[in-house]
């Protein structure tokens, strides 16, 4: 469900159109059924906006929620007083489909060298990782506080809400389950204005910065640092604009709908800290793995903390790609972490630990997007090289672009800069991540600034890729 493109918005319009139409039909001649046939009807426009991406999609998706819901069942139904024995079975299984398809290829040929012909060309299921980590939380969930199976439908609204369900947030139990049981199609106008300011924000921030953004992203330099910094820092925008993107907008539709979503971004490039900044991006991720991993190893209170931390790091950076490329990113994330609760009686004031924080992630973010390891080892030792950083090599730099092409990225780059100031503002003086952005004067700028700026083709989300 690419949020950027008029053809979901053009799908989603025609579904609500045949919902109303069907609610419409039903509310005369049998209005009892109301509660029932909104929660059908949500589910069904779900399966058929998921259908429009792709039918394996689809299919691996219907695979994964069902086989789900039948496993837990069984396990409450004969076996719950071993419930915990019977989860390393029905877990395992529900990972099975994200393993053959994102992780296999890497497992057999990069990891074992075996050379298997045709595992390089599976194609990803979209959304795969978010939704069955939601569903690994949900069984674990369901079990360890002793829930009771929930009502199929309710279920399968939670196992495939559309906004969220291809690229998070990655929602618990707790909080999206009883939304979904009490859910009905309603018309609140408040609820629609409040959703239309995130959506309006979710667009900009994907086609106005992150999709321009891309276009002015260059990583062919290898032995220039300004060059390798300067498509770290184009990358780093681009993602957070992309991904906080998709995620604003899915919290709109949700807010839309009466459904209240996490919000998955808190501003994490206002973060004085690597803790913070862990805090502030990717929060439901950064979460599960806390709650599902840390914690249960032992989290940060037993001697071997820092080794809890590189396993929990090492394993996002995993969830995220097949690629030793990814181990890397998720390796000097924890040993940033590490760093940080080491030294944090030394922790400088606001702006130097604001700088340092992002230098240290934007550093990182070349490990994201160069998967060749060769010569990614090649680019962190440059960056890291102090003779690298030579007026020639300045030079250079600065003669990398076209004059033309020079000044629309730094346009760019002012536009996002500005913006990152507004959510500065609002995290230190209101506490709310894009407090100022939503206010109504700054949404209509916004808005315009969508039509005026956004490209005639449109990027795919990157985390459709995880």
């Amino acid at each position: 469900m690419n949020f950027a493109e008029l053809r979901f918005w053009g799908w989603l319009a025609l579904g609500l159109i045949c919902v109303v139409t069907a609610r419409g039909i039903l509310g005369r001649v049998a209005a009892g059924r109301m509660p029932v046939f909104d929660k059908v009807a949500l589910f069904s426009l779900g399966l058929f906006l998921l259908l429009c991406v792709s039918w394996v999609t689809f299919i691996i998706f219907l695979c994964v929620a069902v086989g789900t819901y039948l496993g837990l069942g069984w396990i409450l139904r004969y076996h719950a007083a071993h419930a915990t024995e019977y989860l390393l079975v029905l877990i395992p299984l529900q990972l099975l489909p994200l393993a053959y398809y994102k992780y296999s290829d890497f497992l057999v040929n990069q990891v074992l060298g075996l050379q298997a012909v045709g595992l390089e060309h599976l194609i990803i299921p979209v959304g795969i990782s978010f939704y069955t980590f939601q569903k690994v939380a949900f069984v674990i969930d369901t079990l360890a506080f002793h829930e009771p199976l929930p009502a199929l439908l309710d279920y399968l609204n939670f196992a495939g809400f559309f906004p969220q369900i291809v690229a998070g947030p990655i929602e618990r139990r707790r909080d999206l389950l009883p939304q979904m049981e009490r859910f009905r199609f309603r018309w609140d106008p408040e609820a629609i204005d409040e959703g239309a300011g995130w959506v309006a924000l979710g667009l900009f921030f994907k086609c106005a910065l992150a999709d321009n953004l891309a276009t002015y992203f260059d990583a062919s330099s290898v032995t220039n640092p300004y060059l390798i910094w300067l498509a770290n820092g184009v990358f780093g925008l681009r993602i957070y604009y992309d991904f906080a993107g998709y995620s604003l907008i899915a919290v709109g539709l949700g807010r839309a709908l009466g459904i209240r979503l996490t919000l998955n971004f808190l501003s994490p490039y206002c973060a004085t800290s690597a803790t913070e900044f862990w805090r502030r991006w990717h929060v439901t991720l950064s979460q599960w793995f806390r709650d599902y991993v840390y914690i249960p190893m032992g989290g940060g209170r037993t001697p071997v903390w820092a080794w809890n931390v590189a396993v929990v790091f090492v394993a996002s950076g995993i969830w995220h790609g097949a690629g030793w490329n990814f181990v890397l990113w998720g390796a000097l994330h924890a040993l940033f972490l590490i760093t940080n609760r080491r030294c944090k009686n030394w922790i400088p004031a606001a702006f130097p630990s604001w700088l340092l924080t992002m230098v240290a992630s934007f550093y990182a973010w070349l490990c994201f997007y160069e998967r060749r390891t060769g010569v990614l080892l090649a680019k962190l030792r440059v960056l890291l090289t102090p003779h690298a950083y030579q007026l020639d090599a300045l030079r250079a730099a600065t003669h990398h672009w076209a004059p033309g092409d020079a000044m629309v990225l730094a346009g760019f780059m002012a536009l996002a800069a500005s913006v990152l100031l507004l959510e500065w503002v609002s995290v230190r003086r209101e506490n709310q991540p894009y407090y100022y952005l939503r206010r109504r004067p700054v949404l209509v700028g916004l808005v315009i600034l969508t039509v005026l700026l956004a490209p005639e083709t449109h990027n795919s989300f990157i985390y459709f890729a995880f």
